[in-house]
This record gives structure tokens, C-alpha cells and sequence, in this order.
């Protein structure tokens, strides 16, 4: 393993999202938040001169020969440190007392989680919400991604690939094209062209730039972190919340299809089994909630049921974690869709996170195929995609994953129990943060916070949101006695 190597390139991307750091802090001058700058200008100075000690430290390592060891370590210490940096300006602005809470803050946005451990939000520097929206957008398509993509340095290294594995979602890893980075910059050029789309048309329905620029960091990233207490609910507009259900449901799709879409492959896109079970649960669940919503009178039109259902049920599932309404206060069976869709989240190589669509589909026809084992036993069941066949090895890393993600959960459900908080509070916080989805049920609702919890939760909340972000086993390999072995 390549330990001075790997300090030296999480060192200089720590310098990156220090320059990167200029942004909010440009914002609280303009804005007159003398605390807020303060803030920003000596975490900038304190990274910058952290970045160039050890750069300068590391002077002649070469990290072009990184392995899928290196990778790991790499991306799991890039995302703690960058977090832990990045909470520096809350800290000194004064956004929270305490560290423990600053870190949570931070690590929602840069995990695209979206829960927050304010009670006001409104009341918070500008440039400070800004920033947290903006760790949004830079964790959506990944902060390794787009540091390959803007390192030219990189762009001829052979361990590029591991890098990006070790942070992109999903059963298999794959390239769209032969180079790396070529393939980090279209992601990025994709997905920074969908961000000003939005911005435009939200600016159109009466959005000011700013409001337009933090929702469209927010949407794109499937995150969920709002300037406004009330979410998109405080704008009041059907325009609004039209423009937000579009572009959350292109957040939660693969970012390859669009590539693909782009260069003619239409056809082949429409045909993407995981995008039609994605398409299929969203309306499947859509439709059947807003009937249900409009029998029980919750609402006076099916028009605006339907809007209302499917909006919440593609933040959900997208696990973006906007909201319009109160959920928790709708008749049981529209929260129980809500519910199931939480444990599902958007598709892989998306900007969403949860267990993937994928893999929900391949265990439901591993089973449909178990079944048919069971009535002819001497049969040989392939089990398909659009891609072809899929493998033995993919179907077994699938159901892996699956199991210690449910394993995961419930460790996390015993251990925020300590807490002493409500049994459905406990389960949705930890269900939410592991799915990096931010908003539940309970006391974390859409008009909650988690403010209630212990300090001494938001470090274990942190640690879920981590690992389900980069897929429990980039995280969890560090815990290997193998992995340290020469």
C-alpha cells in the first residue's frame, strides 16, 4: 500500500475544496456576515496550510500505480477529512456550539443525505446554507469524481479507475469511455448542464438566484438540504414542485443513460431494465397513494393528490428528502408506500443512495427463479437484464450487500436506541441516515429535526451515513486485519 502517496492526494484535494470554499465565503462579504466570512477565511487558511505541509512532505511520491487497496483508503479518508474540514466554518461562525454537531451537518451534505440538526433554519448566515447546499452538489456526483476530472495529473494514471470505483454506486463498475478521466468529465459535464437547467426554469416560476442555485444543488444531488424551514412547501407553487418532481426523477437515474441518450442511444436507454423498474415503482406507488388520499378526503382533487403522493414518493425513493407536506399526518397505507420506498432508493451510478433499484430487481427475480427451481429442479433459470446475463458473482455481491446492509440497520437501531428516543424514531433515523435519504418518520418527519438526539448519536448517524454513501464495503474493508497486510 502507497500510504505517503495517498496522503499526498487527499491533501491536495483538501486544498481543492478549500479554493472551492471561496465561493460561500464571496457570498457572506456580499451579504455583509462579518462572522460567517471570518469563518470561511481561516478554514481556508487552516486547510491551505495543513494541504501544503504535507504535499510538500510527500514531495516525489507518485500515486499513478494506486491499487484497489489505496482506492479504498483514499476515498473513505478523503470523505471524513473533507467533512471535517468542511464543518470548520459552522464551527467558528458559530452555527452550532459544538463540533459533534458541525461534523453531522457537514457529513449530511457531503453524503447527500439532507438531515439537518437545525431547529431554524431560515435564521442561519446565507453563506452558510449556501455551503451546506453546496456540499450537496460536490457529494452527488462524488468529490473523487470530480477531482479526476479536473486533476490533470491524473489523467494518464492507471489508478484512476480504483479511485472512482472506491466512491460510484452500484453492483458493477464500469467506464463509459476508455480514459477515466474522460469518463469523471462527462459525469460532470452532465450533471452540472442538468443543475443550470433547472436553475433557469426555476428562476422562470419566480425563484430568486439564490433560492434557484441552492434547490438546484439540492435536486440534482438527490440531497435535500433547503434554505427555507418548510422545504419546497415554503414556496407554495405547483410550478415549483412540477420542476423539483422532474429533476429528482432524473437525479435518481443512472447518469450513463443520459451519456447514452446523448449520443443517439435512445432506443437502447428506453430499454434498460433497472430504469423500467424504477419508472414502475414510482408511478406503481404514486398512482395507488394518491387514490388512497383522495377517497380518505385528505385532498379535494385527484390532480392535486397525485402531485402531493408523487412528489414525497420520488423524494423518497430518490432519497432526496424534499418536502411539500406534513406525510405523517396522511392515512396509513400512503405513509406505508412511503415507507416501503425507503428502503429501495434511486438507481446505480445515479446521484441517489439506498440499496439501488438494481439490486432490488435482481433479488425479486432470483426469487421468482428460485420458485421455478423448486417445480423442475433439472431446469437450468438464467437470470436476465437488458445487459445480458447476469452472473453468479454479481447475484452473490448482491445478496451480500443486501444482508449486511439489513444488518447494518438494525446494529444501528440497537445503538441509537441507548439514546433513549422512541422506538419508530430510532428506526427511521438510522433507516434514513444508512439510505442517505433525510427526512422519516416519527419525530424526524418533514417538520422534524435531530436536534433531539445526544451529541454522542451524530457520530454514529455520521459513521451510517458514510458507509451507505460509499456502499458499506470501502468503509468496512478498513476494518479488515487482511487489508493491512503487506
Amino acid at each position: 500500500m502507497h500510504l505517503r502517496s495517498v496522503f499526498r492526494l487527499v491533501a491536495q484535494i483538501l486544498i481543492f475544496i478549500a479554493i472551492l470554499m471561496i465561493i460561500p465565503a464571496v457570498i457572506a462579504l456580499v451579504h455583509g456576515e462579518e462572522k460567517a466570512f471570518m469563518g470561511f477565511f481561516l478554514s481556508i487558511g487552516i486547510i491551505v496550510a495543513i494541504g501544503l505541509y504535507v504535499t510538500r512532505w510527500t514531495d516525489g511520491e507518485d500515486y499513478r500505480s494506486f491499487t484497489a487497496r489505496d482506492g479504498f483508503l483514499f476515498t473513505t479518508m478523503t470523505w471524513i477529512l473533507a467533512t471535517a474540514f468542511g464543518a470548520l466554518p459552522l464551527l467558528i461562525a458559530g452555527t452550532f456550539p459544538d463540533f459533534s454537531s458541525c461534523f453531522f451537518e457537514i457529513m449530511s451534505g457531503f453524503t447527500t443525505t439532507g438531515a439537518t440538526a437545525m431547529t431554524d433554519i431560515e435564521s442561519n448566515f446565507k453563506s452558510i446554507l449556501f455551503w451546506r447546499s453546496m456540499t450537496n452538489w460536490l457529494g452527488g456526483m462524488g468529490i473523487v469524481v470530480l477531482f479526476v476530472a479536473f486533476l490533470p495529473a491524473l489523467g494518464a494514471s492507471a489508478g484512476t479507475f480504483h479511485l472512482m470505483g472506491a466512491e460510484s454506486v452500484g453492483p458493477v463498475k464500469g467506464k463509459l469511455t476508455p480514459k477515466t478521466q474522460t469518463t469523471a468529465i462527462l459525469l460532470w459535464g452532465i450533471y452540472l448542464g442538468f443543475t443550470i437547467l433547472e436553475t433557469i426554469f426555476l428562476m422562470l416560476g419566480g425563484l430568486d438566484i439564490y433560492d434557484a442555485v441552492t434547490v438546484s444543488f439540492s435536486t440534482l444531488s438527490a440531497a435535500g438540504f433547503c434554505v427555507k424551514n418548510s422545504s419546497i412547501g415554503t414556496f407554495n407553487s405547483s410550478y415549483v414542485e412540477i420542476v423539483v418532481i422532474v429533476f429528482m426523477l432524473i437525479s435518481g437515474a443512472n447518469f450513463a443513460l443520459y451519456y447514452k441518450a446523448f449520443t443517439g442511444k435512445i432506443r437502447e436507454c428506453l430499454k434498460n431494465t433497472e430504469l423500467r423498474w424504477y419508472l414502475a415503482i414510482v408511478a406503481s406507488a404514486s398512482v395507488l397513494g394518491a387514490v388512497w388520499l383522495l377517497a380518505e378526503g385528505t385532498f379535494p382533487t385527484f390532480g392535486e393528490a397525485l402531485r402531493k403522493m408523487s412528489f414525497h414518493v420520488i423524494s423518497i425513493v430518490t432519497t432526496t428528502g424534499f418536502a411539500t407536506a406534513d406525510y405523517t399526518l396522511w392515512p396509513t397505507f400512503p405513509m406505508m408506500l412511503l415507507f416501503l420506498v425507503t428502503f429501495i432508493g434511486g438507481c446505480a451510478g445515479s446521484a441517489g443512495g439506498g440499496v439501488k433499484v438494481v439490486r432490488v430487481s435482481v433479488a425479486a427475480k432470483s426469487g421468482v427463479n428460485l420458485i421455478k427451481k423448486k417445480i423442475h429442479p433439472m431446469s437450468v433459470v438464467q437470470l436476465k437484464d437488458s445487459d445480458g446475463v447476469v452472473t453468479s458473482d454479481v447475484v452473490h455481491s448482491i445478496f451480500c450487500f443486501l444482508g449486511t446492509y439489513i444488518i447494518t440497520w438494525l446494529i444501528g437501531c440497537v445503538i441509537i436506541s441507548m439514546s433513549g428516543i422512541d422506538l419508530l424514531t430510532c428506526a427511521s433515523a438510522t433507516i434514513l441516515t444508512l439510505g442517505n435519504i433525510g427526512i422519516g418518520f416519527g419525530n424526524i418527519g418533514p417538520t422534524g429535526s435531530f436536534a433531539m438526539f445526544p451529541l454522542w448519536t451524530k457520530w454514529v448517524f455520521s459513521f451510517l451515513m458514510l458507509v451507505g454513501r460509499l456502499e458499506l464495503f470501502t468503509v468496512y474493508v478498513l476494518f479488515s486485519r487482511t487489508f493491512w497486510k503487506r
